[in-house]
C-alpha cells in the first residue's frame, strides 16, 4: 500500500533544476536573471510600441519584426514563472498540468518563432532580388494570411505533445535537469515505452526545425546568388548588410536549438552543466538580444526609439 501512494505521490508533480551543486547562491544567480527578463520584456515591448505608434514603420520588415517580438515575449513569460521561482523562492514543484501546458507553450512559440525568422528570409530575398515589386509582393493581407499560416503550423503540430505525455504514469524519481519543463525530457521519466513520443517529437522538429533552417540557407544562397550579379561593390555591400540583424537572430535561435535537441537526443554522456546552460540560451539569449540587435543595426528604428525616449 505504501509502495502506491508513494507512486501516486512521485507522479503528482515533477521537480525542477537550478544549476546543480549552487544552491547556496541561488538568491545572488537570480539577479542575472531578473536583469535579464526585465531586459528582454522591456526591449521587445518598447519595438512593437515604436512600430504600432510610428506609420512609417508599418512596412513587411517592420511588420515581421513584430511578429518576432510578441512570440519573444511569449517565450519569456512562459518561462519565467518557473526560472525565477527556483532562484528568487526555492520553490522547484510543478504539477504535470501546469508542466504540460508550460512545455505546450515553449514548444509552439519556439516553432512560431522559427516560422517566422523563414518570413524574414523570405522578406529580405524578395527586398533584394525584387525590390521594384517588394511592396506589391508583400502586401499586408499576404503577410497576415502567412503569419496565421505559420502560427496555427506551430501551435497544431504540438497540440498532441500534452496528451501523449498525458497517457502516462510517471514512478521514476520526477526530477527535471531544467528550470522549466520540455517535451524530450518529461517523456524519460515515464514508466512505459515512449517511442511514440520519441517518433513524433522529432518528426516535428524535423518539419519545422529542420525544414524552416533548410529554407533560410537556401533563400541566403539565392540572396548572395543575386547580390553577386550586382556590378557595383557598394551596391552589394549595402544589399548585405541589410540581412546582417536577421543573420544575428537566425544564428542566436537555431545554434542553441539544435544542440539542445542533438544533447537531449544523443549526448547521454555530456557534462548535465553543459544541457542546463544551452538551455538557458536557448530560451533567454533571442528574445534579449533580438531587439538590441535590430535596434542598433537599424537605423531608421534605432532614430524612433531615440526620439521617444529623448522626449
Amino acid at each position: 500500500m505504501s509502495a502506491v501512494n508513494d507512486t501516486k505521490l512521485n507522479s503528482a508533480v515533477f521537480l525542477l533544476t537550478g544549476i546543480p551543486g549552487q544552491e547556496d547562491l541561488h538568491r545572488w544567480i537570480s539577479v542575472p536573471f531578473c536583469l535579464i527578463y526585465v531586459i528582454s520584456i522591456v526591449g521587445n515591448s518598447v519595438i512593437l510600441f515604436i512600430i504600432k505608434t510610428d506609420p512609417s514603420l508599418h512596412e513587411p520588415m517592420y511588420i515581421f519584426l513584430s511578429m518576432l517580438a510578441i512570440t519573444d515575449l511569449g517565450i519569456s513569460i512562459t518561462t519565467m514563472p518557473t526560472i525565477l521561482g527556483i532562484y528568487l523562492f526555492n520553490s522547484r514543484e510543478i504539477s504535470l498540468d501546469a508542466c504540460f501546458a508550460q512545455l505546450f507553450f515553449i514548444h509552439s512559440l519556439s516553432f512560431i518563432e522559427s516560422s517566422i525568422l523563414l518570413l524574414m528570409a523570405f522578406d529580405r530575398f524578395v527586398a533584394i532580388s525584387n525590390p521594384l515589386r517588394y511592396a506589391s509582393i508583400l502586401t499586408l493581407p499576404r503577410i497576415a494570411k502567412m503569419g496565421l499560416v505559420f502560427v496555427l503550423r506551430g501551435f497544431v503540430l504540438t497540440v498532441p505533445l500534452p496528451f501523449l505525455l498525458k497517457r502516462f504514469q510517471y514512478c521514476q524519481d520526477n526530477v527535471l535537469s531544467h528550470s522549466y519543463c520540455l517535451h524530450q525530457e518529461v517523456m524519460k521519466l515515464a514508466c512505459s515505452a515512449i517511442t511514440v513520443n520519441s517518433i513524433y517529437g522529432l518528426f516535428i522538429t524535423l518539419l519545422m526545425v529542420g525544414l524552416d533552417s533548410l529554407l533560410i540557407f537556401l533563400s541566403y544562397v539565392m540572396i548572395l546568388k543575386t547580390v553577386l550579379n550586382v556590378a557595383s561593390p557598394t551596391e552589394c555591400l549595402r544589399a548585405l548588410n541589410t540581412c546582417v540583424s536577421h543573420l544575428c537572430a537566425v544564428v542566436l535561435f537555431y545554434t542553441p536549438e539544435i544542440g539542445l535537441s542533438v544533447l537531449h537526443r544523443f549526448g547521454k554522456g555530456s557534462p548535465p552543466l553543459l544541457q542546463i546552460l544551452l538551455g538557458y540560451v536557448y530560451l533567454l539569449v533571442p528574445p534579449l538580444m533580438n531587439p538590441i540587435v535590430y535596434s542598433v543595426k537599424s537605423n531608421h528604428l534605432r532614430a524612433r526609439i531615440i526620439r521617444v525616449f529623448v522626449k
